[in-house]
């Protein structure tokens, strides 16, 4: 059963959300040893929670009775560790809920867990975790992506049917892909920040990673709407998903964007186009010309918007803080030292690029790149009513292929950083195998707040 059908089963009083949920746990156990996708169980409060539900009127039981999701290790969920897979924050406590998690328990959803990550989710690979990388569940040799690889893989493995994650250049949707999932990436501003650990406050989203497209639909729903504490959240209505008429939908190609494209991804792509051609879908060639220059303005503009929000684990305000250390500039040099080598190089880079030597030529001109990326797409949504195009540049690598190769490790989001960089909604889905087996991930582009979209096109290529 998908996660929709097994809450309408605990809605009707037909499964026990305690039932399911020791379910879960076990399956949790017996697979998290060889994948690490999970960094704790949170089975106390879980088993509480599905006990609560099981008390209630069936009349009265949300949209996700009785369903288990995991949140990722950034996410805030009060009385429990929210570590950002960081020994710097490796015992803090959250003091109250992020929005999404309010949204959760309102619906009457079991958080059953937190889930490994790439520290303070600065990763594409999940091997950056101060915990031990996790590994794809579909071959323990490669990675599952990043920086919510714990996410995904705990879905893929079949340990839950849904989790969230969280998506600052990729990090939703290249996980779904390496892992053979679904992985939406909402507008920027349709899902509260509220409650998120900030990686860079101008790009991060929250968003589902399920392993049915109807489910994440559902928990997309869930988690939409306006937030008063959450100065970028949008004040439309919740997203809300309908019957929408594909037939005659115009979906754009950007072929000056797919140069170079790995010969399987562009098979996939290829056959995903013959599909929706057959079903109705028009097909527009256009352009893109900035979006090859995403991942170089991504980088800059993320790096900087880190080095600012990190700035506050200090030992004196948040993080570790070593008691041995003497003066203040020792302080600084012995409880900063507990960020991993990914997290300090971003820092360093952003440092870098705000300095007032360096700024106009980096910072300022990475803005001005960011505002060409989205008018591109803005003239791109006048033509067409989404955009296809592969969700990653390859496969699932093997882990450690791309340890000492950075540029090749911050180009797995070439394709997936330019929603970030303009706020549009993006839906990764499976389509195809490569050779070795392993899945392909395709991914659409919508326009703002357009996810309903994304979800009809994709439900053509599902059925």
């Amino acid at each position: 059963m998908n996660a929709s059908q097994t809450a309408a089963k605990v809605r009707l009083g037909q499964l026990k959300a305690e039932d399911l949920t020791k379910d879960c746990i076990n399956r949790i156990k017996e697979g998290n040893a060889k994948i690490n996708a999970f960094l704790e169980i949170f089975e106390q409060s879980a088993l509480a929670q599905a006990r609560a539900i099981d008390a209630k009127d069936p009349s009265q039981r949300g949209k996700l009775a009785g369903v288990c999701v995991a949140i990722k290790d950034n996410i805030l969920y009060k009385g429990h560790t929210a570590s950002c897979a960081s020994k710097m924050l490796e015992n803090y406590k959250a003091p109250y809920n992020a929005f999404v998690v309010e949204r959760l328990l309102a619906e009457d959803a079991i958080i059953i867990g937190r889930t490994n990550m790439d520290e303070f989710a600065m990763g594409s690979s999940n091997e950056n975790s101060a915990f031990g990388p996790v590994k794809n569940p579909l071959d323990l040799e490669r990675v599952p992506g990043g920086s919510s690889g714990g996410s995904a893989a705990a879905v893929a493995a079949g340990m839950i049917t849904m989790a969230l994650g969280s998506d600052t250049g990729g990090s939703i949707r290249q996980p779904a892909a390496f892992c053979g999932i679904y992985g939406m990436k909402p507008t920027y501003g349709s899902v509260s920040r509220y409650g998120l650990v900030a990686f860079a406050s101008s790009a991060d989203q929250i968003g589902p990673l399920t392993a049915d497209l109807q489910d994440n639909a559902l928990l997309l729903e869930v988690l939409s709407g306006h937030d008063p504490k959450d100065s970028t959240s949008s004040q439309r209505p919740a997203f809300k998903m309908a019957e929408l008429e594909t037939k005659g939908l115009t979906v754009g190609i950007p072929s000056d964007f797919l140069e170079n494209l790995n010969l399987e991804i562009r098979s996939c792509l290829d056959k995903a186009k013959e599909v929706l051609s057959d079903k109705g879908i028009n097909f527009k060639e256009i352009s893109l010309p900035y979006a090859k220059y995403s991942s170089p303005c991504y980088y800059i503009l993320t790096s900087s918007e880190a080095s600012s929000n990190l700035a506050r684990f200090d030992g004196l305000r948040y993080g570790y803080k070593d008691e041995s250390a003497g003066d203040l500039e020792d302080s600084y040099l012995k409880d900063r030292a507990k960020f991993g080598p990914e997290v300090k190089r971003r820092i360093m880079l952003g440092t870098f690029s705000l300095g007032s030597a360096h700024a106009e030529d980096y910072y300022l001109k990475a803005q001005k790149v960011r505002a060409l990326i989205a008018n591109d797409f803005a003239e791109a949504f006048k033509q067409v009513d989404a955009i296809l195009m592969p969700a990653t540049p390859n496969t699932a690598f093997k882990l450690g292929e791309k340890t000492e190769d950075l540029i090749s490790l911050y180009l797995s989001d070439l394709y997936t950083a330019p929603a970030n960089i303009a706020g549009l909604p993006a839906l990764s889905f499976p389509y195809g195998k490569d050779a070795k087996g392993l899945p392909v991930g395709l991914q659409l582009y919508g326009n703002y707040f357009e996810e309903a979209k994304l979800y009809a096109l994709a439900a053509l290529l599902e059925k």
